[in-house]
């Protein structure tokens, strides 16, 4: 097997600097965070303004990596699940994805609302939102 090498292509900052203070999901937050892409990248930000919605992919570089279960917060009966049936930040790779409003884009510089992610963070990737693609017809 082929190592795996990832390069952030930049970093976010966001109102939440510990754990514990980001809410559970994103979307659950009106809060606005800035996303600085490097600009060895900037050129790939073009067109993205057309889009409203993005994907947020991002690294949780203080998570832990060496647990394989959780207690997810919508489980009623608290019961532990295997963490790929969760959206747990602590998991083997801890990579997030978030879906967030596009507010702006200046430069190299998003601003986003709905981002979940500590300050800091590494960002991964940026991938726009489709809605025939991304909410199969009868799911939900």
């Amino acid at each position: 097997m082929t190592g795996i090498h990832l390069q952030p292509i930049g970093v976010i900052s966001s109102p939440y600097h510990e754990q514990g203070e980001a809410p559970r999901q994103g979307r659950l937050s009106p809060a606005t965070s800035e996303i600085l892409v490097f600009p060895g990248y900037a050129e790939g930000l073009r067109d993205l303004s057309d889009h409203h919605h993005l994907f947020i992919l991002y690294w949780c570089d203080r998570s832990r990596r060496d647990i394989l279960t959780a207690i997810p917060p919508h489980d009623r009966e608290k019961r532990e699940h295997g963490v790929f049936a969760t959206r747990s930040p602590e998991r083997p790779n801890p990579i997030a994805i978030c879906l967030v409003d596009l507010v702006g884009v200046e430069g190299n510089r998003l601003m986003v609302r709905g981002l979940d992610a500590l300050d800091g963070s590494p960002l991964l990737d940026i991938k726009p939102f489709y809605k025939d693609l991304d909410c199969p017809e009868g799911v939900g």
